[in-house]
Order: C-alpha cells, then structure tokens, then sequence
C-alpha cells in the first residue's frame, strides 16, 4: 500500500525490528536501519531511475555524504556530489511481428506467447530482413576453442543462436562470453540476433516467467554527441523465440531443434552452425524519451600524499525498479536490493570521515543509478571518470546482501582473479568473519553487477555480499524465490540490524586494508578477465595453495 509523505518520517519510528540478541559489532544496527526504512519507504516509489523517487533518495544520500564532511565528487568543478547521466529511455509502440519465410511457407510470430523483443534504442521505425543462419551458441573466441562461426557466412545477415554457453565452460567466462555475443555476431557481420533458450536456461526460467518480466522500456546513457551508446551498433534485430514455435525454423535445415537443443543439454555439447534456407523480417516500433538520473560520488581524503592520485571506490546501486507490481501492492521498494547496499557504503564511509588515522589513499564513495536497467550508471562513471588525472586502482561493490541471518561468512565474487583476495580475506578474518568461495558458479554473478562495468575497463574489482554458511544459503534462496524483483522485498522482511551493522563493519575493514596496501591491486597472470581487458598491466604470479 502507499503512504502519506508524512508516513515517511513516522516509518522510521514505527517500522517493526526484528528481536535479535546483540553480537558484539563496531557499527549501530540503528543506523543500518534508519538508512534502509528511509530508502525503502512507499513514498519514494521503488527509487525507479529518473523518477522523483529516485531523487529524493539521491538527495539523501548526498545530504548524508554532506553531513559526514565528504568531499563533493559528482561534478568536481561545480563542488557538486551529483554527476548527472544522460539517458534516453525507448519504448515498443504496439507488438512487434516476425515473418519467416521460406521452403514454400510463410510463419508469422505476432504474439508474446512466440516472440519476445525490446525496444530498439537507435531506431524509431525498423523493419529489418534478412536471410538466417544457426550459429550454435554464437561463440567466436577460437582461443578458448570456441569456433561457432567456423565455415558459415554470416554477413547481412540473422544469426539463430543458443541462449547460454556450452556446459562444462568455466561459468564467469561463460557469462562474459554470453553478454559478448552481440558484439561477436557484428564483427562477423550479422546484422539481427534470434535467441531460441535451451533447455536448461527454461527449466531455470520458464516461458510464462519470461514473459512476465517483459515488455519494460529500455535505457541507454549517452554520449557526448547525443547517440546512445551501443556495445554492438550493427546489430538493428534482436529478438528470443519460444521453442515450440521456433522449431519450424529448422523444418529444412539439416538437424531439427530437438536434436539441437539435446546436443546442447549434454556436457560439452556444441551443436554445428547451418543455414535455414530461410528468409526473417522484424517489424517493430520504438517512441523515446530523453532524462537524466544522477550517480551520487564523494571522497574521503587519504593520508599518504604520494599515493593521493590513486582512488579505493565502493560503489552501490540506488535504483530499483520502481512502482508496477501486479497485486494490490505495487511498488517495488526494494529493501534489501539495494538499500541494504546503500546503508552498508554510507556507514562505511561515515566510519572513515570520522577515523582519526585516515588509510593512505583517498576512498571514493558512489551510489549508481540505473543498474536495474543494464549497469548504465556505472558504465557511465567507469568511461568518464570524476578523479581528473587520478585513477581508480580497486573497485569493492554492493549489491543485495542478504540481512535476515546472522552471517559467519563473506563471499567476494571475482577475489580469485586478483591480489584483491588475499587482502580481502585477511581483513574479513580480522573482523572475525571467513572468505567463502562462490556459491552459485552456475550464476555467473561476478558479471552481474555494477563493478563489471570497471572491470571492462581493466581495473581489479570484488563484489560482496552475505555467505551462504550456516541458515546463509536457506536465507538467501528464500529471498531469490519469493522476494527478488518483487514488492515484497520491503520493511515486512525479517531485517536482522545486526547482522546489517556487522556487513558494514567487515566491508569497513576491507575496504580500508585495500587502501592501506603498499602494492596496487594486481590481475593474476592467469585469470581471463585481467588478460581480456588489462592485456598489458603488470601481473602477479598466483600464489600456491
């Protein structure tokens, strides 16, 4: 239900606590609490980007930084902590509808129970045709022995590809990989993506669920000379097709979609690409709108002037994804995705402002917009930086820590593939608490949040969220099924502050050894993602076990 503006104030008094017995913490559970009641209140609509909620909780967390005595690092020449992302949001205008014709008969996808399309973001009128092509799982990385696209013509165009990635593939690459896959079509010279699911990507994730969580507008940040900025431009057509519809694509072809999908269902199986001797035209429609949304950044000085140009940053997203619920409640507060973040950085940094021996490098401190919608707001600080000629050396990020257990362990998605994980365990021991590896490979979660988008610019980088040791897994799996993206993940679940105190004082910990280290951050010389996007740092040799 939605609340008076007066609600807002009087929530924070009322909201109910959780009774916890009090564990021993340097960090005010009150605080954790005040953060995330104020951040997750009905007033303030979900915090979509670009929406007057979002504001008021952007002007919150700059009058919080303001308070602390941060340094304003938004906009540095106007003393701002706002530094404005502009955006365009596109819209579909009315259904999109694909023909595919061919070997004597013409099928028509013209519903959401066939087809599923976006917006297009560069494009108001599109109708885009061209010839098909089966390229397996689209995988063009002939040094990691992926060659979907050996022996096939693909240029102008629709390649028909797998969703996912081979199984047995290491599942961070494989989720790097999958998000690349547009980007290797066009430099094959496709110009559309048709992505048919496998089976093992609808079993997690059913049609009907695919189909609920579509039909969003879409956004892009952009550049300086007003275009949006696109990972892969040529690609115009873009699309996933249901299964049972499309196997008619492969009536002629030589393998059935059956055989294909059950090729791809076993371990290491990478269906051959062909030619459908088939011909695709999308048709479909896009209105846009222009808006800006703000990430929020400030500093916290470092003690060590010659170390004063190399930057610590925490980031947390401060969006979510605003008021369209479908039952009677229909703002999605989120709660613990991500005021539960936000709150972590603010206590976090309000620790280090008043820390009278300050760590040798400054902090920066930012709350992104526009996650939700495609890590928008933290490509946009990653690709233009607030530090002038400084740079940021390490990136620690929030998202959706799990505040309902008592927690014993940490995970730091992505510590393996940098010096950041021996620092990053020794602090979180130090705070008593243990360093887990990844729990959810399968997940691919390190490519998933907002630190990816500065890992793609080759700076070493961790993302930290509550373990799964002891009731962690149980805890977090009841959130992921019943809460995520949902309206209730609100001020109803079982908040334990505690527990929201300790997350801020083991990152607090971290976050200052990270600073206080003699050596930056180094890529492991064996890790994909230091080669990929670093090919020429400095590397460190993995230490043995």
């Amino acid at each position: 239900m939605r609340f008076a503006a007066p609600a807002l104030a009087l929530s924070i008094l009322l909201a109910p606590v959780a009774v916890v017995a009090q564990d021993q913490t340097l960090f005010d559970p009150a605080a954790v609490r005040a953060h995330v009641t104020f951040l997750a209140d009905d007033t303030l609509d979900g915090r979509g980007s670009g929406t007057k909620g979002y504001t008021i909780a952007a002007n919150y967390v700059a009058s919080q930084f303001m308070g602390m005595g941060a340094t304003p690092m938004g906009d540095p020449a106007q003393g701002s902590f706002f530094q404005q992302v502009p955006l365009r949001e596109a819209s579909l205008d009315g259904q999109p509808v694909l023909t595919v014709t061919g070997h004597g008969k013409s099928i028509r996808f013209d519903s959401t129970r066939q087809l599923l399309s976006g917006s297009n973001a560069a494009e108001a009128k599109q109708v885009v045709q061209a010839p098909l092509v089966f390229a397996g799982f689209g995988m063009d990385r002939p040094d990691l022995g992926l060659r979907d696209y050996d022996g096939l013509d693909v240029k102008g165009k629709i390649v028909v590809l797998l969703s996912g990635y081979p199984k047995g593939l290491n599942s961070e690459l494989g989720a790097h990989l999958s998000a690349d896959k547009a980007r290797m079509a066009m430099q094959r010279g496709a110009v559309g993506i048709l992505t048919i699911p496998t089976k093992a990507d609808t079993a997690r994730r059913p049609w009907e669920r695919r189909v609920q969580m579509s039909g969003d507008p879409r956004s892009n940040w952009l550049q300086a000379d007003g275009t949006p900025f696109l990972r892969a431009p040529g690609i115009r057509a873009d699309a996933t097709l249901n299964p049972d519809f499309a196997a008619q694509l492969f009536g002629a072809g030589k393998q059935s979609l059956a055989s294909v999908l059950a090729e791809a269902d076993r371990a290491g199986g990478k269906p051959k690409g062909f030619a459908l001797g088939m011909t695709a035209q999308l048709e479909r429609n896009s209105t846009f709108r222009p808006y800006t949304s703000p990430n929020v950044v400030a500093m916290i000085p470092g003690s060590d002037p010659s170390v004063a140009d190399e930057y610590v940053l925490m980031t947390a997203h401060l969006d979510h994804i605003g008021d369209h619920g479908k039952g009677e409640d229909k703002i999605n507060n989120g709660a613990m995705d991500n005021a539960a973040g936000i709150a972590t950085m603010l206590e976090v940094a309000k620790a280090l402002a008043k820390d009278g021996k300050r760590p040798r490098r400054p902090i920066l401190f930012a709350a992104v917009t526009n996650e939700e919608g495609g890590l928008l707001g933290s490509e946009y600080l990653a690709r233009n930086p607030v530090t002038g000629k400084g740079k940021v050396v390490a990136v620690v990020n929030f998202d959706m820590p799990i505040l309902t257990y008592r927690f014993t362990d940490v995970v730091a998605f992505g510590a393996e593939n940098s010096t950041l994980g021996p620092v990053v365990a020794k602090a979180a021991s130090q705070a008593g608490i243990q360093l887990s590896p990844d729990p959810l490979p399968e997940e691919g979660l390190f490519t998933r949040s907002d630190h990816y988008r500065f890992v793609q610019q080759g700076i070493p980088s961790v993302f930290l969220m509550t373990g799964h040791a002891g009731p962690g897994k149980q805890a977090f799996n009841d959130f992921l099924e019943k809460h995520y993206h949902q309206p209730s993940d609100d001020l109803k679940l079982p908040f334990d502050w505690v527990a929201g105190a300790k997350f801020a004082e083991v990152n607090y910990s971290i976050v200052r050894a990270i600073a206080n280290e003699a050596e930056l951050p180094r890529w492991y010389a064996d890790s994909f993602f230091g080669k990929e996007f670093a090919p020429n740092a400095v590397k460190a040799v993995r230490p043995k076990p």
